[in-house]
């Protein structure tokens, strides 16, 4: 079958920060080429939606298939969802991801029958049964994760074996227009899936059940000697959990030769406890590192259950000074924050050397907080729900927050965007030039226009017409009602004895989990 694959456009953040290229999607991708199905894919972040239309038009694929990592890009699939079956009355149009995994049920009604289904889960593992199912005229609800206007299948499933794709990154058109930070052009890899952790604002925990998987590391060169950029996105939710599965990747690309710079995240105490590998990792090219401290006190950190003590914190960070590792590190503000709390934060983040970059406190579905979070909803508008707009409320009135908001995140954007940095950069910004790269160049220049506390207070003004539905309780504190995929035991995770200690001590447990 024909699939074209969409990946919708960019959000707030994404327009001046970052862009990253679409790991998940190609991989899905790679996972019905391997089945036989002609595949195109476009990405919505470099192209828009007349490209989408004519891409329609000119290929007439027999199935399209969105990809929703991001509640704030609901409205824009469903509208063109709508628009498609407009214009294409028996084109089947599918949605999967990680977002849509957690409201299949809303996007189904709010598509008022022009998607056919959501499939929850990992999208590798299910793709090709669903294109065979629709080939042959099958029913889609007997699938693992489908959900549509019929009923819905069973459990999502694992992809049994993740050494057994690699990306199609051939299908996509414009391979220069991903980047973060410096980093320019910059392609994305995955070493892990999944985190034993569970913080109370993420739902990565929630949607893989707590389960933790390696992949391979002779998979991981494989697929990076193949990468044609010069820099490289470690999309793992933590990077080097593990160790030896860290050094046994970075050891295989030693032997290989492989010369690239590095981005990737992780969390403190990782960091403090697997030194010797972030130590071997900088020698490799790791250059970039994203720490989410969420919170500079200890109050913080408990509400949003990050059980690494601040002093350590603070020590990961020397740490990662002395490595000579550029450090970004994200804080929460929280709706409650007044004047005297942003200007607070606003001094220890001129004090502090680092990259620091703030969101807002935002429930999202999946979330243990939106289970939670007692405060109600001031906007269930999926635009809002991007963690740049706040969507609960406010201690301040909201104007004066979003300017507190703004007025924060502007002075760090003089200490580390602008002329300032361009004049530090001004090699690196060479050499990309020179290369025709300019995704960094323009980053540098594009704050004012997109952080705007008017414009912010301007979008809560905005029509809407599709609002996310609300959550419902949990029965019996038990987790099964927000997994995605069923919880795996803890000797199911890729984890040895002390790793698993270890992630029992830093992490306090928002359920009781199967043993």
């Amino acid at each position: 079958m024909r699939v074209l694959c969409v990946h919708p456009g960019p959000l707030m953040y994404t327009k001046v920060f970052l862009r990253l290229e679409p790991l998940g999607l190609e991989l899905v991708a790679a996972s019905a080429l391997a089945h036989g199905h002609d595949i195109e894919l476009i990405d919505l972040q470099v192209e828009d939606h007349a490209a989408y239309f004519r891409r329609l038009r000119g290929w007439r694929p027999e199935i399209v298939a969105f990809s929703c990592n991001y509640l704030a890009n609901i409205p824009e699939i469903v509208d063109l969802a709508k628009e498609t079956k407009r214009r294409w009355p028996g084109l089947p149009v599918v949605v999967g991801g990680h977002s849509a995994s957690f409201v299949a049920e809303a996007i189904l009604g709010h598509s008022e029958g022009a998607i056919d289904c959501v499939l929850r889960g990992e999208g590798e593992a299910v793709m090709p049964l669903l294109l065979d199912a629709i080939a042959a005229g099958r029913p889609l609800q007997t699938l693992p994760g489908a959900v549509t206007p019929q009923g819905a299948g069973p459990k999502p499933v694992f992809v049994e074996d993740l050494n057994a794709l690699r990306p199609a990154r051939h299908l996509l058109r414009h391979r220069r227009r991903y980047f973060i930070g410096p980093l320019d052009p910059c392609a994305s890899i995955e070493f892990s899936r999944g985190c034993p952790w569970d913080c109370t604002f993420c739902s990565a925990w929630t949607f893989y059940g707590r389960s933790y998987r390696l992949i391979d590391p002779a998979n991981v060169v494989e697929d990076l000697a193949a990468i044609r950029e010069p820099n490289a996105f470690i999309v793992d939710d933590v990077a080097f959990i593990r160790a030896e599965h860290g050094m046994a990747i970075g050891e295989a690309i030693a032997r290989r030769g492989i010369r690239k710079n590095y981005y990737l995240e992780t969390r403190g105490d990782v960091l403090l406890r697997n030194k010797e590998v972030f130590q071997f990792w900088k020698t490799l090219g790791l250059r970039y590192m994203f720490l989410g401290l969420e919170a500079i006190d200890e109050e913080g950190l408990q509400r949003y259950r990050k059980r690494v003590p601040l002093g350590r914190n603070f020590e990961a960070l020397e740490f990662a000074r002395s490595l000579g590792i550029n450090v970004a590190i994200n804080l929460i503000a929280d709706p409650d924050w007044d004047e005297t709390r942003f200007a607070t934060v606003r001094q220890w983040c001129m004090d502090v050397p680092e990259i620091v970059n703030i969101s807002v406190n935002t429930p999202y579905p999946g979330t243990e907080t939106w289970m939670t979070e007692q405060r109600q909803l001031t906007s269930r508008d999926y635009r809002l729900l991007d963690i740049q707009h706040c969507v609960l409320p406010t201690k301040l009135p909201l104007e004066a927050f979003y300017r507190e908001l703004i007025e924060t995140q502007r002075v760090l954007y003089m200490k580390h965007l602008g002329w300032r940095t361009l004049w530090d950069t001004a090699g690196i910004v060479g050499n990309q030039l020179i290369r025709g790269q300019t995704n960094f160049l323009k980053s540098l220049f594009r704050f004012n226009n997109v952080y705007d506390p008017a414009k912010l207070l301007a979008d809560h003004a905005m029509q809407v017409r599709y609002e996310v539905p609300l959550p419902s309780p949990v029965p019996d504190a038990k987790p099964e009602s927000i997994y995605v995929h069923a919880a795996r035991s803890r000797g199911d995770r890729a984890l040895d004895g002390s790793t698993e200690q270890f992630v029992v001590e830093t992490g306090a447990r928002a359920f009781e989990e199967k043993s």
